[in-house]
């Protein structure tokens, strides 16, 4: 009797260990690290970006400063850096909170910009936009164009926000 009551206890053990939501079963929490190694990019961006356990990853197409309510190719404070840049955050905060996340939950960006001079005005843009919160890895490139004449500015954002 002993060793079917220790068997049953060992075979309760197995079964217990495969039903979804058990302790042996949990995923592990979801856990994000932002890392910086050259002194220089503290306080600039993280060199890396690490996320462990289930999450929802949002990818935002390219956002610029064209006009949410005007027609196709409008763009918002034309020949205005300082403007279009904040007028981009404003939108992708805007896309995120539709997604449950925050700039906060951002782990990846790339900004394209028209003119490399603008990079002295970016910096702290973004830095306002993020108020605080951990800066995620950064590309930043220039390049001749973007897709409406008079855009300036545009930023390509990955966030990640743990599964509910």
């Amino acid at each position: 009797m002993a060793r079917m009551i220790a068997g049953l206890s060992a075979l309760f053990l197995v079964i217990a260990a495969t039903i979804p939501g058990s302790s042996q079963t949990q995923q592990p929490a979801f856990e994000k690290k932002h890392y910086n190694y050259a002194e220089w990019t503290k306080g600039r961006f993280s060199e890396a970006v690490t996320v462990v356990g289930p999450a929802k990853t949002i990818f935002l197409a390219g956002i610029g400063a064209e006009d949410e309510t005007g027609k196709p190719g409008d763009i918002r404070h034309l020949g205005n850096f300082k403007g279009q840049c904040e007028y981009v955050y404003e939108k992708i905060k805007k896309v995120l909170a539709l997604h449950g996340a925050t700039l906060g939950d951002v782990v990846r960006m790339v900004t394209y910009v028209t003119d490399i001079r603008y990079q002295p005005l970016y910096g702290p843009c973004r830095t306002a936009a993020f108020a605080g919160a951990a800066l995620p890895a950064h590309t930043f490139l220039n390049i001749n164009q973007l897709a409406w004449p008079g855009m300036l500015v545009e930023v390509d954002i990955t966030a990640m926000v743990p599964l509910k």
